[in-house]
């Protein structure tokens, strides 16, 4: 029986070959009854369809692309775009989808690709990383009507199926860590503020310091670029107002910052603490383990594929947006054992 083919269910379930493909691929023009038999049918004799044949029924061609635009597409120095892949690579393969990447270095390249991706029939949908306040990829598929998710808030998220996580209070939830430690002058090394991640953790940082009824210094706060060499300067741009904590946006620009906080002849976390952002191999691989918050960026990529099948198979419409959950991750770099214990050597002293 498992050599059966599609002619002969049709044949014993008395319909055409074409309707057999139909209930195959979930078509919902077939009659319940008819719809009935044949899975009857398929179900007694142990019938396979054959992927590729259930493809071209279906006209999917069973792979997506991945498209990380020319204002994100630093995807050989930043390690988390190659940590999305792998969980945007690994969903695939469970899925036996087959990935396509599309890294944009230029406009041209983005004019070039854009009628590939958005084409009918070369992918089924699109994940695409999100990216700075003025590029208009992301727009020009939406617009398209093709399946698309983000990955990322996007500025305009109106019609957009996105996935992200809630980068305002993970911030503001690490920033409020350090002030319950007993730091008073928090500084930030924020990511660009042309993206919506820069902003949004910017914004967690202002909003802790502000709950907390403290004026916000516009000297304590430097922007970075998610780079380890915009951590280093944005550090030693800090440095003279002497900041006894920072939050960075970013695991990769604590690296830096921590390295111009070391030149200067001063110690993590009994001078300087620090908090990161993303939980990145390096946090926790480095001579000063980072305190950072962790985001699912493996599961992130995972996510982003399960919510785009989902786009193919049931319509664009209405939107999804997922925001996954974060952890704050406690390791030296913050100084929170040291701090515990001043405070019981006073509390003893007192006594």
């Amino acid at each position: 029986m498992s050599n059966l083919t599609l002619e002969d269910i049709a044949k014993q379930a008395g319909v055409s070959r074409s309707t057999v493909s139909r209930v195959v691929n979930d078509d919902p023009n077939v009659s319940e009854g008819v719809r009935n038999k044949v899975q009857e049918l398929i179900l007694s004799t142990g019938y396979h369809p054959h992927a590729a044949a259930r493809s071209l029924a279906s006209q999917h061609s069973k792979m997506i692309g991945l498209v990380l635009p020319r204002t994100v597409s630093s995807f050989f120095i930043d390690p988390y775009l190659p940590r999305l892949t792998q969980g945007v690579a690994q969903a695939c393969n469970l899925h036996n989808l087959t990935l396509s990447l599309f890294i944009l270095a230029t406009r041209e390249d983005e004019e070039r690709i854009f009628p590939r991706v958005s084409s009918q029939g070369l992918l089924d949908g699109i994940i695409v990383q999100t990216a700075h306040k003025g590029d208009k990829l992301i727009n020009r598929l939406i617009n398209s009507g093709f399946p698309v998710i983000v990955a990322g808030r996007p500025f305009n998220t109106s019609g957009v199926s996105y996935i992200d996580v809630d980068n305002i209070q993970a911030a503001c939830q690490a920033v409020n860590y350090l002030i319950q430690l007993g730091y008073s002058r928090i500084a930030t090394i924020t990511g660009m503020i042309n993206s919506t991640a820069g902003i949004d953790r910017l914004e967690g940082y202002k909003k802790a310091i502000n709950d907390q009824g403290w004026r916000i210094e516009p000297g304590l706060i430097a922007e970075g670029d998610f780079t380890e060499l915009s951590g280093y300067e944005a550090m030693r741009q800090l440095l003279p107002l002497n900041p006894d904590a920072v939050f960075t946006a970013s695991d990769t620009m604590a690296v830096g910052a921590i390295r111009m906080v070391k030149e200067a002849g001063l110690r993590v976390p009994q001078d300087v603490a620090f908090v990161g952002f993303d939980d990145l191999p390096v946090a926790s691989l480095s001579d000063i383990k980072l305190t950072t918050v962790r985001q699912p960026i493996f599961r992130f990529g995972a996510q982003a594929v399960a919510t785009l099948i989902d786009l193919i198979e049931n319509g664009i419409k209405p939107s999804r947006r997922i925001i996954m959950e974060t952890e704050l991750i406690i390791r030296e770099s913050c100084g929170g054992s040291l701090r515990k214990r001043e405070k019981s050597s006073n509390l003893v002293m007192q006594s």
